[in-house]
């Protein structure tokens, strides 16, 4: 059944194709505004004059109205026109298509994407024409459009033109997604990428150091494709503070929550992606709320345009650094600007609309302008004949010629273009056979491969060409607002931006022409965190960006020599930080030096020991034959009066600065002059006991221990104590070593004991002697007073080992120089305590009791006990 309908809807378009019945008819037509040439080649070209917008009603009880478009921009018809001078001049040139002339249909799109859509189906159709075309056939209404100056209405008009392999020229749509040759084969633009402008935009921010910068972008392709590539570049030199969207509806209440934001911003950056439309809404609700202290970045979309830039606006706004399309001096534009008069034909309505707005009056026949915007209460009427060269508006001024001088650009790209197809040699054509293009049926799509290849100098002497993506050499103009003399605001360049130079090279700015709208006039700081100077690093706060931190000053021993600095580096073991942190310096060397207050004091009081010993030992041998000096081997006596006068003397070896002969002695004297002073202690106790014990009737134990086993068992004792040192010397001897320490700069240069197997068997052995010692005194304490050398043994057994338990904390304890001073008062008040305890008395009775240093006076005093 399907089968046959459909066979009978093929036979039926068959017959009536070949009786001439088959026409093409067209649906419906736009009610458009716009301008029109005729020539042999036609060009199309939408441009957004009116900047607002009646929507008709579209409940569709009836067929929708047109939509009604209002408020004209002078500069935008500026646009507009230079694409009619531009073909004319072509026309004009005999070397470049000769004997073809190029015509032109203009449309308004009235920065909608609705009537943009509207516009490019009729220039790429009939729909525009009041006309039916009984044949489908001939040259297409367009070969090319210029335009249309929005992305995101450039975005929609593409992917359909695409499907035609027309080409489409835009001067002003800027969208870096219009690069994507998938989506967007015919597109080609003579206005750089917003990827360059936000590369521009970066540079500017990195070049004065803003690292916290607010973003303000609109609710479309060409704001939202910024923000995220602006999100990509920022990254690496700082932080997005926030970023706010500029809606398609609401935009009233929302652009206010947006201006509400920017205020309480610590940010003073504000970078603005939008269209004029957008702009302009953001710029009035930012005047009303009288925002001050803001440094603005505008994109090129409105960074000059002369509506914003005004003096309302300069205390908000003044200021404003903006990326700008390059300027071009068109030669002859002015001119042809002034030459314009109405014409009251249908296609050039846009022409009469915009001479009533100019001179605020109405044409009677108002049929024409249907959609006009000025419809003037006062009813005054056109002539036709006002002057337009006493009039000073945006339309005339050409100082500015920026996006009017891509329009120049696109028109030439696609005439010479047109003029490669032309002059096509037979038998060499890019097309299929090697044939070339007939000039008077071309096809957009052959158009098409000729605009991708096209290159020529302009009369400015400017190269203009496309790379593979479509795009255009990207240079910028960098713009400022400035006042004038006159109190007007005007656009000064003060750089550019040329991305074919080198990396980091990229900008060039004029700052002696840069004004700051700031009470300072000078440039403002943006950043959420100041750099961290050496000697600190950064910190960054808990859940906030990275441009958020605090700054830390680095600890002890450590340097950051660098700003920002993440992490701070610890200084060689010889060296230290000085004072800013940002910086290490050879650490001071400490030691107990002699001349030291403490060392000076420790070694007057070693040789004052040393000196009295020395003192006592000359008393005991001059009266070595009285019977205190006799009582108890007055030759162990001698002996341990050495021994402590080396005590004494060993001391000295711990002051001055550590070499290797000092701390090998130091802790060899050490070691055996105490245990051989030990050693005379022990067998002097020993002795008391076993004289004790040879008083008992029947024990002869003192014949076991003479004079010989006395010395012997002192050089034993002694002995072995050497053969812990000499051991402890061939293994690992002690040897000076700087010692770092982790809170101070200094370096602490001591003796390393080297084996601490061999320091503690050289200190164990002294305490093990010692405790023997205090245990066999404290045994014979209580023996009779002519024996009572054991009572003052035990006395100062306890002072000394009272003074070496005490010295195991304060020595772990004390730092650097002030380790070695409690090892020598250890040493010292030992020494002291063994001299006073056991020789004091009898020094007492020698010297100021010679009465009782007599046989005769010790017998007494037995007799009494």
């Amino acid at each position: 059944m399907k089968c046959m309908v459909y066979t009978y809807v093929f036979l039926n378009l068959f017959f009536k194709a070949l009786s001439g019945e088959l026409t093409c008819q067209i649906q419906d037509t736009f009610q458009l505004q716009g301008l029109y040439k005729k020539g042999d080649i036609m060009l199309g070209g939408i441009f957004e004059v009116s900047f607002k917008t009646k929507v008709p009603d579209l409940s569709f009880r009836a067929k929708p109205e047109e939509w009604t478009c209002e408020s004209l921009d002078f500069s935008v018809f500026q646009w507009a026109q230079t694409m009619a001078f531009t073909i004319e001049e072509i026309n004009r040139d005999q070397s470049l298509l000769p004997n073809i002339t190029l015509g032109y249909r203009l449309y308004d799109n009235c920065m909608r994407l609705q009537v943009a859509l509207r516009a490019a189906t009729a220039l790429v159709s009939d729909a525009g024409l009041n006309i039916a075309k009984n044949h489908c056939d001939g040259l297409p209404p367009v070969v090319a459009i210029v335009g249309d100056p929005l992305s995101t209405h450039s975005i929609a008009i593409s992917r359909m033109l695409g499907l035609f392999r027309m080409p489409m020229v835009s001067f002003y749509a800027t969208c870096s997604c219009l690069s994507n040759k998938q989506d967007h084969p015919s597109f080609f633009r003579t206005v750089p990428s917003d990827a360059f402008q936000v590369k521009a935009m970066v540079q500017i921010i990195k070049h004065y150091g803003w690292s916290w910068v607010g973003v303000v972008v609109s609710d479309d392709e060409y704001g939202q494709y910024a923000l995220k590539n602006f999100n990509e570049e920022m990254k690496y030199i700082g932080c997005i503070s926030f970023a706010e969207t500029i809606p398609k509806s609401n935009i009233k209440l929302t652009v206010s929550q947006i201006v509400n934001r920017i205020k309480q911003s610590t940010s003073t950056v504000i970078v603005v992606f939008s269209s004029r439309a957008d702009a302009t809404s953001l710029v009035k609700e930012a005047v009303q709320q009288n925002v001050t202290g803001k440094q603005w970045i505008a994109s090129e979309a409105w960074s000059t345009a002369t509506a914003l830039a005004t003096v309302e606006n300069f205390a908000s706004f003044g200021g404003t650094i903006g990326i700008a399309i390059r300027k071009g001096v068109i030669p002859g534009l002015e001119k042809f600007l002034f030459k314009i008069q109405p014409d009251l034909l249908p296609d050039n309505n846009l022409g009469l609309r915009f001479w009533e707005t100019m001179f605020g009056c109405t044409f009677q026949d108002s049929s024409r302008t249907k959609n006009a915007s000025a419809v003037f209460q006062s009813g005054k009427a056109c002539t036709g004949l006002e002057n337009i060269t006493e009039t000073k508006t945006a339309y005339s001024d050409v100082s500015e010629s920026r996006a009017s001088y891509n329009v120049y650009k696109a028109v030439y790209a696609l005439a010479h273009a047109l003029h490669n197809l032309m002059h096509c040699e037979r038998g060499k054509g890019p097309f299929e056979n090697n044939t070339c293009a007939d000039i008077k049926s071309v096809q957009p799509w052959q158009l098409l491969h000729y605009l991708k290849k096209v290159s020529f100098t302009n009369r400015l002497n400017e190269t203009v060409a496309f790379d593979d993506n479509g795009d255009a050499l990207a240079i910028y103009d960098i713009v400022n607002w400035q006042r004038e003399v006159d109190g007007s605001v005007t656009t000064k360049t003060i750089g550019i931006f040329d991305a074919a130079k080198k990396s980091g090279k990229e900008i060039e700015l004029k700052e002696e022409n840069i004004f700051w709208n700031f009470h300072s006039g000078k440039v403002p700081d943006s950043v959420c965190s100041r750099s961290c100077p050496p000697g600190t690093r950064k910190a960054n706060r808990k859940g906030e960006p990275a441009c958020c931190f605090d700054c830390i000053p680095c600890a002890d021993g450590e340097i950051s020599d660098q700003v920002d600095s993440i992490s701070c580096v610890s200084c060689p073991m010889e060296y230290w930080s000085n004072y800013e942190r940002n910086k290490c310096v050879i650490r001071e060397v400490e030691f107990l030096s002699y001349e030291d207050a403490m060392g000076i004091t420790l070694t007057s009081t070693a040789l004052f020991g040393a000196c009295l010993s020395v003192g006592v030992l000359a008393v005991f041998i001059h009266h070595r034959n009285t019977p205190v000096v006799k009582a108890n081997n007055s030759e162990l006596s001698f002996l341990l009066l050495v021994s402590l006068t080396l005590c004494f003397l060993c001391s000295l070896c711990f002051i001055g600065k550590p070499s290797d002969l000092t701390c090998r002695l130091r802790h060899v004297m050490f070691g055996i002059s105490f245990v051989l002073c030990i050693s005379c202690i022990l067998v002097k106790t020993i002795v008391v006991l076993m004289a004790f014990k040879a008083t008992l009737p029947g024990n002869n134990m003192m014949k076991w221990f003479g004079v010989a086993q006395q010395r012997s068992t002192v050089f034993f004792c002694t002995f072995i104590q050497s053969l812990v040192c000499t051991v402890w010397l061939m293994t690992a001897p002690p040897v000076p070593a700087k010692i770092p320490t982790f809170q101070t700069a200094k370096l602490i240069f001591e003796c390393n004991v080297g084996s601490l197997t061999g320091f503690s068997c050289l200190l164990g052995y002294i305490g093990l002697l010692a405790s023997i010692c205090f245990v066999l005194a404290f045994f014979a304490r209580n023996l009779p007073d002519n024996f009572n050398e054991a009572r003052f043994i035990t006395f100062s057994m306890l002072i000394f080992c009272a003074v070496w338990i005490t010295f195991i904390p304060a020595y772990i304890s004390s730092p650097g120089k002030y380790t070695v001073a409690v090892e020598i008062f250890a040493i010292l008040a030992s020494s002291f305590g063994l001299l006073v305890a056991i020789f004091s008395p009898k020094c007492y009775i020698i010297l100021f009791k010679p009465e009782r240093n007599t046989k005769k006076a010790m017998m007494s005093r037995t007799l009494s006990d």
